[in-house]
């Protein structure tokens, strides 16, 4: 087939060439117009259900109370940081390390009847309490401690206690 436009182009293809080159293209090009409506419409679903039963008074109402919710959550977020970081202010200097010794403070009483106790804060400073039974009563003393050391003498019992309270690996050891 002879075309003058061709001709006068410069190009000697036969038309019919070019006829099927277009036809491709329209086929391409259709094929890319299903898909595009395909998923516009696939979108619009979504924007439908999304508004549904909504006016755009309603959906600023709706979207203004998540707004104020989520700065309810931040106040609220803070002031539990702030009680979190006093509670572990509080956990420096509360007693958290205990140490108990059983004993027998006089050879005619039995049954292990008189205790040492130790309770210690995070420094290990605290105290100890001794409590001897005898037959005649209980005698209690307190003994200060301070970073793990006592201004005063203390007694077998007393010291493993301590020790016990420093370690913090056993929770109670008989004495024998």
């Amino acid at each position: 087939m002879d075309s003058k436009i061709l001709d006068f182009i410069g190009l000697d293809i036969d038309p019919v060439y070019y006829i099927i080159g277009l036809l491709v293209i329209c086929i391409g090009l259709l094929i890319f117009n299903i898909v595009t409506r395909h998923k516009i419409t696939q979108l619009s679903r979504r924007y439908d259900r999304f508004l549904s039963g909504k006016n755009a008074e309603t959906l600023e109402d709706a979207i203004v109370e998540r707004f104020e919710q989520i700065e309810k959550l931040a106040r609220i977020s803070k002031k539990q940081q702030s009680e979190i970081s006093q509670i572990q202010e509080n956990m420096k200097i509360a007693y958290q390390k205990l140490g108990i010794v059983k004993y027998d403070a006089f050879s005619e009483m039995g049954g292990k009847l008189s205790f040492a106790l130790a309770l210690l804060d995070k420094e290990n400073t605290g105290f100890v309490i001794n409590a001897m039974h005898s037959r005649e009563g209980c005698y209690t003393y307190i003994k200060e401690i301070v970073k793990g050391e006592s201004y005063i003498l203390l007694g077998n019992e007393e010291k493993q206690a301590v020790e016990m309270a420093i370690n913090t690996d056993n929770y109670m050891v008989q004495k024998d």
